[in-house]
């Protein structure tokens, strides 16, 4: 097995991403900002119930990474407009997977609101197929692939936010709490991606990420409490629940979010990486409507309450 990286070591793009997006209140804004067009800080203010410092930290956060631009209002004095950029909206099939998911397998929800395909008038949830063969792709149909140099990078360094300390918000249909269990830090967004890419022994877990064996038993223990995993009776062993198989276009839409964030970085130097079974090809996933197979884009759905 290959050398430690050092501790100082620079984090890895899917690091990155991870960090700016396994958080619930960004999530809630950029959820915000493509579903309902809010663009103005008080009206986060007033649907998340975010303390204000920590909003506008999350704010300038969005701006300085490239999702969102600070634009003076119109006759506003001193105040600005934070509009989602080409990179913000390029998050949409990522918040309609966290849609997709919360849907089905959170209490919340039936607060969700409904999401419609306008070519053909279908509702409900969308399907991820493989955007090279467009053949659907499940759990059991890709690979994870990880690179350890790589990975000590992607799990390194001191950010790590527990979805425990992140700041409460008003309504129920924007916490996101559950699903950030499972992509709320590094740590364990590296477990589930390995889970649904069939790890399931604690031995496997503890060699690929490095990982001492206090922090593994940490993650894995909040993974089943929020009942993503099930810890096998009389074994070291760790299973999928259906509510954590279902997380997978999460993870996958992440890894590629991750790429277009960062076009001048080599793939094979992201992180892990998806690989599809039936056509063998990196996954490329891609959303498709249930009702006419059509690939979706972001302008041809619409979200109805």
């Amino acid at each position: 097995m290959a050398d430690l990286v050092r501790s100082d070591a620079q984090p890895s793009p899917i690091a990155t991403t991870i960090d700016l997006l396994g958080d619930r209140l960004t999530v809630a804004i950029l959820r915000d900002a493509f579903v309902d067009r809010i663009h103005r800080f008080g009206e986060w203010i007033d649907r998340t119930g975010a303390p204000p410092a920590v909003l506008s930290a999350r704010l300038v956060a969005l701006t300085e990474s490239g999702l969102m631009e600070r634009r003076p209002q119109l006759g506003g004095y001193d105040r600005h407009d934070y509009v989602l950029t080409g990179l913000g909206l390029a998050t949409w099939e990522f918040l309609v997977s966290v849609w997709t998911w919360q849907r089905e397998w959170s209490v919340d929800g039936l607060l969700q609101p409904e999401m419609v395909h306008v070519d053909c008038g279908r509702r409900g949830p969308p399907e991820m197929v493989c955007g090279h063969c467009r053949s659907k792709v499940r759990t059991q149909d890709a690979r994870l692939e990880v690179n350890p140099d790589l990975l000590v990078t992607a799990t390194g360094g001191s950010r790590r936010r527990s979805t425990r300390s992140s700041p409460a918000l008003s309504r129920a249909d924007l916490q996101f709490t559950e699903v950030m269990e499972a992509i709320g830090d590094r740590w364990s967004a590296m477990v589930t991606g390995l889970s649904l890419s069939g790890v399931r022994r604690f031995g496997e877990f503890q060699s690929v990420l490095r990982i001492s064996p206090t922090t593994l038993t940490e993650r894995l223990t909040r993974l089943c409490e929020a009942k993503i995993l099930t810890r096998i009776e009389g074994g070291r062993e760790y299973a999928l629940t259906p509510r954590g198989r279902a997380l997978f276009p999460i993870f996958a839409f992440l890894l590629a979010w991750t790429q277009t964030a960062h076009p001048d970085v080599p793939p094979e130097l992201l992180g892990p990486r998806l690989r599809h079974h039936d056509c063998g090809a990196w996954l490329e996933p891609t959303l498709s409507c249930r009702g006419c197979d059509t690939v979706l884009d972001r302008t041809s759905i619409a979200f109805e309450y």
